[in-house]
């Protein structure tokens, strides 16, 4: 039996603006916005290539917005990723290489397969970090 991750809840304090970071900052799919009540609000949000969205809305989750740390998207070049996200004006980290010691920064050219990242947050403070994988495809 398969056991699929499909959906994560981003818990936020402002549906709108967290829409507009998604879709346009990001460039997830927006997949439905739904008002399911007065109270009730369902936005799902797809990366580009993923299996898996995100939901944020209103009456969703007890989480506090901005307490979500640890999400990670995978892509197969990392730096094009990053230059992408500054051409979307998201505010992301230098690139990081994760390694025994520690993190540090990542020289000019070197492999970053598995072992590159780089970190960013919403605009709640939710945490993210983009990791270069390129044999998963």
């Amino acid at each position: 039996m398969d056991w699929t991750l499909e959906v994560v809840v981003v818990p936020v304090s402002d549906v709108e603006r967290a829409r507009a970071f998604y879709a346009d900052g990001l460039g997830f799919a927006v997949d439905h916005d739904t008002r399911v009540s007065e109270t009730r609000r369902i936005v799902q949000l797809t990366p580009p290539g993923s299996g898996c969205s995100i939901v944020v809305g209103t009456g969703l989750s007890s989480m506090r917005p901005g307490s979500l740390q640890g999400l990670q998207l995978v892509v197969r070049d990392l730096r094009a990723a990053r230059t992408q996200l500054l051409e979307r004006h998201v505010e992301v980290g230098e690139i990081q290489v994760l390694g025994p010691t520690g993190a540090r920064p990542a020289q000019p050219g070197e492999d970053l397969d598995n072992v590159g990242f780089l970190f960013f947050n919403d605009p709640d403070g939710n945490g993210w970090a983009v990791q270069q994988i390129s044999a998963r495809r």
